[in-house]
């Protein structure tokens, strides 16, 4: 009876074993690094946030009627219904599945004081409101965080001359501020725009220059700087990117903010003109009429308060969900 012995492996078949052993670590770490990346982190814990699931479902529902608002809409904004069909002025809402006569034309939310409907101007409003607050705190953002970037990596007499214009801006109250920028500038929904993004700079600024004065002197900065990283590149590659999530949390309360603070400029008549679809315009064009017909006040006024609230809750639910120091007491769910 013969015996078969086992030759050993060779070195080289070794080293290919070891290699692969390698590759399958470092394919398995780079798997473990894409599935807690800190964005996946955030999206985990947003969709664990129920303020969060109805701020989005709610902010997605009013992008979808700005964006589908001829569709929805049954007149156009501006249209006077005079001769067109028999309305009169400041007529109530007229819907024919709640007993209306069907030999009325149906208006949903009733004819305002020019004679149009109202319902069409509450659908095109969405779309005046949103344009403002993304318009306006996209630009508040943009400028504020190159200011308190640029503040909070150099310091020094830097530092102090942008944070101390910033606290001039910041001793004013919002609203006033806007109004006396409006009337420099002169009535129009663009002034009242630019006042409103300028009073907003001085948040984002100093929110920008906390992150930046928090995370320069970490470590990876350090070895960045260490292997002959340029300073512009640290804070624009490095730096900033790390920063953006106490910014996301602001912006998205500051658009409501903002839109409140654009309903007030043009409830004043500072702000859009008419025959713009407005909320705070059609607010303020109607105030005297509360009692004798209040649907001219409730609609617009209920559109501002759900818009305001949809951004509120989304912004509560990203602070929450964006904060390492929550712990979740049931697991996530990968993404």
């Amino acid at each position: 009876m013969t015996t078969t012995t086992e030759e050993p492996p060779s070195p080289k078949t070794k080293l290919d074993s070891y290699k692969q052993a390698d590759l399958a670590a470092l394919n398995h770490s780079f798997q473990d690094y894409r599935a807690n990346s800190l964005w996946r982190l955030m999206l985990r814990r947003i969709f664990h946030q129920r303020s969060a699931i109805v701020g989005m479902v709610v902010l997605g529902l009013l992008i979808l009627v700005a964006i589908f608002a001829p569709f929805i809409a049954p007149y156009d904004p501006e249209q006077v219904l005079i001769g067109i069909e028999p309305v009169k002025k400041r007529q109530a809402p007229c819907i024919h599945l709640l007993g209306c006569p069907a030999d009325q034309p149906q208006h949903l939310m009733g004819i305002d004081g020019n004679v149009r409907d109202q319902f069409s101007r509450v659908i095109y409003g969405t779309r005046v409101s949103l344009f403002i607050g993304f318009t306006t705190i996209g630009f508040a953002i943009l400028v504020g965080t190159v200011l308190g970037a640029v503040a909070g990596y150099t310091g020094g007499w830097v530092d102090n001359i942008i944070m101390r214009l910033m606290d001039v801006l910041m001793a004013f109250p919002s609203l006033l501020l806007a109004i006396a920028i409006v009337n420099v500038l002169g009535r129009g929904l663009q002034n009242a725009l630019l006042a409103i993004a300028i009073v907003n700079i001085p948040i984002y600024a100093r929110v920008v220059r906390a992150s930046v004065l928090s995370l320069k002197e970490q470590s990876f900065v350090e070895a960045s700087r260490a292997l002959g990283a340029s300073p512009a590149w640290l804070l624009f590659a490095r730096i900033l990117p790390n920063a953006l999530s106490p910014l996301i949390v602001q912006g998205t309360l500051g658009i409501a903010g903002a839109i409140l603070e654009a309903a007030a400029l043009s409830f004043l008549g500072l702000g859009a003109q008419p025959p713009t679809p407005e909320w705070g315009s059609m607010l303020g064009s109607e105030r005297n009429q509360v009692f004798t017909a209040p649907h001219l006040v409730f609609y617009p006024g209920l559109a501002i308060m759900i818009t305001v609230l949809a951004f509120n809750l989304l912004g509560d639910g990203l602070r929450d969900a964006l904060d390492p120091r929550l712990s979740f007491t049931r697991p996530e769910r990968p993404v």
